[in-house]
């Protein structure tokens, strides 16, 4: 799909979020909570998908040239991630349900989206 350039940072996170989020749709998922912001953090996507409530971070790149957009998911924002993820099943009562922790990839190459989902890209 051909895409226009995002205007600044803000707009390609909504961009790469929105695209994530089509992405999750078409596979069968249930979107719960978008951008959920507490004082540990902020999570961009709580989604159900079978018996698992998942916990996604987005990450939008135009290109490879900082790295892969995953790679700016480290422990420091794992673990903001993670005190967010547990004050949301502490307040919605979901101890006993199975839950995991995806990051989303959203890169841009020559005016195209490509998405790489990882499960399980991190535990708690």
């Amino acid at each position: 799909m051909h895409v226009d350039k995002p205007v600044n940072k803000y707009e390609a996170g909504l961009r790469g979020q929105k695209e994530a989020e089509a992405y999750l749709l078409n596979n069968g998922c249930e979107i719960l909570k978008r951008n959920y912001r507490v004082r540990t953090g902020e999570i961009d996507l709580i989604i159900r998908e079978n018996n698992y409530i998942i916990f996604v971070e987005v990450k939008f790149r135009a290109g490879l040239n900082f790295g892969s957009p995953s790679e700016a998911v480290g422990s420091t924002k794992q673990q903001k991630i993670i005190r967010t993820a547990m004050h949301y099943i502490a307040v919605n009562n979901l101890e006993n349900q199975d839950f995991r922790f995806d990051v989303i990839e959203v890169l841009e190459k020559n005016n195209r989206i490509s998405i790489n989902h990882i499960e399980n890209a991190f535990g708690a």
